[in-house]
């Protein structure tokens, strides 16, 4: 190394270098991931994210509108709102001139009204460049006018968020702020409108705990530092170092805290798509997540196998087993023309065994559930073999709640040996989950439709297939047991399980004879585009019937669908 590179090496941030080769004036930044010094100029033109280690560097709120918005489209509101020091809190005059003059904004977030991708909407972007973004009553009334105006307009709001917590100088004043917002992002929520949140490096404090969590959607850019209390805090109090990666955005998507990371270089389209969904528009061909249909993921190299005939029932227990068999996330990138995966429970973890989110085939958009087992070894482990925990039943409750708030149908399919039991599966409350599942279907006012596309398990299956109508593949099994379960517990025999497949009646054919499911959707001697074309035409033709029904006689209609089943069996004495 030079001695003129030990020198910029030495230096942190942003530094201006004259070279003699070079005349024009250059500004070097350090990147604080890397720690290489990269060119101002290339950093504008890569969105500020470092070329090198991809590390996504802070910008102002004014800046980042101008990534976002269409040119010219954005309107602001309220900018000439400026804190005080109502508190006379020592220093506070000086720190917010100094705020001033630095960022040459009057407070720490700039709100409006602009359109991305075309679609018209609220916004407001927080602004680390003063005092860290924290949030002061300026902020907490800025953004809660952009709820009000936005309600009062009808229009979805999308919110930046960068804060370091509660402006400490304007004292329990601040801490109201979070009560504040919440009231409005409630209201407009009421009103059945959309709310985007993406969170940047950092979010902490009270805004983490109020505003910043309460997006139907939530992002985070990679990387982003989000939290309630920060790391220092957290390790004076405990006493103890942090692992690496806690509380950063992939912590939060594994702990179920988020739906997606969105890069900064796809923020924008994927704001538009999600815009246009929540429209009930299907985005265009070449939007984000639009679906190819050449080559889904976890088949890679494979050649889809058509299925065979079986001879009995265990032999269509067996089938639902194979790994030759169309998984559900293949059928949905078969089938769909796109899908937007969302993430998590919100209350502990995102299990990958159910696979949730917004797809979209022709110009209907609906909300997708699909218990999904894997192909490959790996990928049935990390899926858990197709076993749900409480996570995936949570996270398909608050998607299909999601679904009812914006009057879109849902799609559930199904193929799992059962839920998952385990100890932590138990004390995080399996059964409740189950039950919650059962009680959140039966009453939903939107259309729902489940197709049990594999094994349908027991109660881990019916969490999905509370539906107004319920179809089978016709190479896959429904039951309330295994057949293993039940020849071990009547015959004390597992090589009965023959036997016990006959006897349960568990094939589509015999569930179709017993009213129990709807239809019966031939798979045999197709490929598994064939099977996921096949699929969606019947789901898209139940679902124009059911769209012409009103709220209240879909729930009737469910209700009754499921009082019928077994009644008719039932013999006095």
């Amino acid at each position: 190394m030079s001695k003129r590179e030990k020198s910029v090496n030495s230096l942190e941030g942003p530094l201006t270098e004259v070279s003699a080769e070079f005349p024009e004036r250059h500004i070097l930044v350090k990147c604080p991931g890397c720690r290489r010094v990269i060119d101002q100029a290339k950093l504008d033109e890569n969105l500020e994210v470092c070329p090198r280690c991809g590390r996504h560097l802070r910008v102002s709120g004014r800046k980042r509108m101008r990534m976002t918005v269409d040119a010219g489209s954005f309107q602001e509101w309220d900018r000439e709102l400026a804190a005080t020091d109502f508190l006379e809190f020592p220093g506070y005059a000086e720190k917010l001139e100094a705020a001033r003059e630095k960022s040459h904004e009057a407070d720490a977030v700039v709100c409006g009204r602009g359109a991305i991708g075309g679609h018209e909407c609220a916004l407001f972007f927080m602004n680390a460049d003063f005092m860290m973004g924290s949030m002061g009553s300026v902020v907490g009334e800025k953004i809660t006018r952009t709820f009000e105006r936005a309600t009062e307009l009808g229009l979805p709001v999308v919110g930046f968020t960068v804060s370091g917590g509660a402006r400490m100088q304007e004292g329990t004043t601040s801490l109201m702020q979070m009560a504040k917002v919440s009231a409005a992002v409630r209201r407009h929520s009421e009103a059945g409108l959309l709310y985007l949140t993406v969170l940047t490096d950092p979010t902490t404090g009270g805004v983490t705990a109020s505003f910043a969590m309460e997006g139907d959607v939530i992002l985070a850019e990679p990387g982003a530092l989000v939290a309630f209390a920060g790391p220092r805090v957290i390790e004076q109090t405990t006493h103890k170092r942090l692992p690496n990666g806690f509380q950063r955005s992939e912590f939060l998507l594994e702990h179920g805290f988020c739906d997606l990371i969105v890069e900064r270089k796809d923020m924008a389209a994927t704001l538009a798509e999600l815009l246009a969904l929540h429209k009930g528009v299907a985005p265009a061909p070449g939007s984000p997540h639009a679906l190819s249909h050449e080559e889904p993921r976890g088949r890679r190299g494979a050649r889809p196998k058509r299925a065979p005939e079986p001879e009995s029932a265990y032999d269509i227990v067996k089938l639902t087993r194979s790994t030759d068999r169309a998984t559900a996330l293949e059928l949905l990138e078969r089938g769909l023309d796109g899908f937007i995966e969302l993430h998590g429970d919100r209350l502990f973890a995102d299990d990958a065994a159910v696979v949730a989110g917004i797809g979209w085939k022709g110009g209907r958009v609906l909300t997708v559930v699909a218990i999904e087992r894997g192909n490959t070894t790996k990928e049935r482990v990390r899926r858990n073999f197709g076993m749900a925990h409480p996570e995936g039943y949570r996270k398909a409750q608050r998607l299909m709640r999601q679904a009812e708030k914006f009057r879109r149908p849902v799609l559930c399919l199904v193929d799992t040996s059962g839920a998952y039991c385990g100890i932590g599966a138990e004390e995080r409350g399996q059964g409740e989950a189950i039950a919650s599942s059962l009680v959140e279907m039966s009453g939903l006012e939107t259309p729902i439709v489940s197709v049990v596309v594999g094994e349908g398990g027991s109660g881990g299956a019916l969490a999905l297939a509370v539906a107004d109508r319920v179809y089978m593949l016709g190479s896959a099994a429904y039951s309330v047991v295994s057949p293993e379960g039940c020849a071990s517990i009547l015959w004390k025999d597992t090589k009965r399980a023959d036997e016990a497949a006959a006897a349960l009646r568990i094939t589509a054919a015999d569930l179709a004879e017993l009213g129990i499911v709807d239809g019966v959707i031939s798979d045999f001697g197709l490929t598994h585009a064939e099977i996921a074309h096949d699929l969606m035409r019947e789901v898209e033709l139940a679902l124009d019937e059911l769209s012409g029904r009103s709220a209240d006689e879909l729930v009737a209609g469910r209700y009754d669908k499921f009082r019928a089943m077994g009644g008719n069996r039932i013999c006095s004495r």
